[in-house]
Formats: C-alpha cells, sequence, structure tokens
C-alpha cells in the first residue's frame, strides 16, 4: 500500500455535479470578497480625507512609491485569502495528503502556472480547473484597478468618478 492509497481512501468522494456546485460556491464567494475588498481599498483610497493628500502626490516621490506598494500588498492580500479559501476547502475535502500541499496546489492553480508536480484527487479536478479559471479574473481585475489606481495618483484619471 503505498501513501497515494491511502489518500485515495480518506477522499470524500463527488459526482461531477457536486464538483460544479462546490466550484461554482467558491467562485461566488471570492468573486464577492474580492469585488467588496477592491471596494473597500477604493474608498479608503479615495475617501474625502484621503483626496487632498493623493491628488498632492507625486508618483515618484517617496511617499508616491510607499503608497504604490501599500496598494501591492492590499491587492497580494486580497488574492492570498482567495487561495488560502481554496487550499482549507482542498484539506477539508482531503483532496490534497496535508495543508502545505493544498496550500501549494491552490496556490500553482490560482496563478494557472499549474505544475505537473502536485495532484489533487481525481474527485475534485474540476473544482482546481474552475479555481484556475478564476484566479485569471480576479488577476486581471486586480491588474486593472492598480493601473486605474495609478492613472489617478498620477493624474491622468478623472478624480470624480473616484
Amino acid at each position: 500500500m503505498t501513501g497515494e492509497d491511502v489518500i485515495d481512501e480518506q477522499v470524500i468522494t463527488a459526482t461531477f455535479n457536486s464538483q460544479l456546485a462546490v466550484g461554482a460556491l467558491m467562485i461566488g464567494i471570492c468573486v464577492l470578497l474580492h469585488g467588496f475588498g477592491l471596494f473597500g481599498l477604493q474608498r479608503a483610497l479615495f475617501a474625502e480625507t484621503m483626496k487632498e493628500r493623493i491628488e498632492n502626490l507625486r508618483p515618484f516621490s517617496i511617499r508616491g512609491a510607499a503608497a504604490t506598494t501599500l496598494i501591492v500588498f492590499a491587492l497580494l492580500f486580497l488574492h492570498f485569502v482567495e487561495i488560502w479559501l481554496f487550499a482549507f476547502l482542498y484539506d477539508f475535502l482531503q483532496a490534497l495528503p496535508n495543508f502545505q500541499e493544498a496550500l501549494y496546489f491552490s496556490t500553482i492553480s490560482f496563478a494557472t502556472i499549474g505544475y505537473s508536480d502536485a495532484s489533487i484527487a481525481d474527485e475534485w479536478r474540476m473544482v482546481a480547473a474552475l479555481e484556475g479559471i478564476l484566479g485569471v479574473i480576479l488577476l486581471g481585475w486586480s491588474t486593472a484597478f492598480f493601473v486605474r489606481v495609478l492613472g489617478k495618483l498620477e493624474g491622468g484619471g478623472s478624480r470624480s468618478d473616484a
């Protein structure tokens, strides 16, 4: 009996429809989380109390670089939360040997790197595929948000729509 055989005996089995349902639920949770996260970040950045500071911020100053760095960390934090949610799911379903493996697998799936050195139980492959699709969309959404914020910081965007 190999270690892989032991894992297969413990995996919570799923039909294709239940995989789609779990994947759709995770997509819904992550899209809402991401949307509210970006909305909150935008509100924090462009609130009336911050507006004057941001309007006077020079993008290539120390303060401008610090603001940009904080925005990057906030976006990364949002993605890390989403990745960890999938990792907790994989660990709960026992689709991977342990949480460390689940977190690694979730990270490479979300980022659509997809190394072949980690594989999920066959019963939950569709959820992993949906995580990859979601990752592409959410990373693109964050990129668009980041470009828009940088445009505002550089004075290139309309401040009335913030």
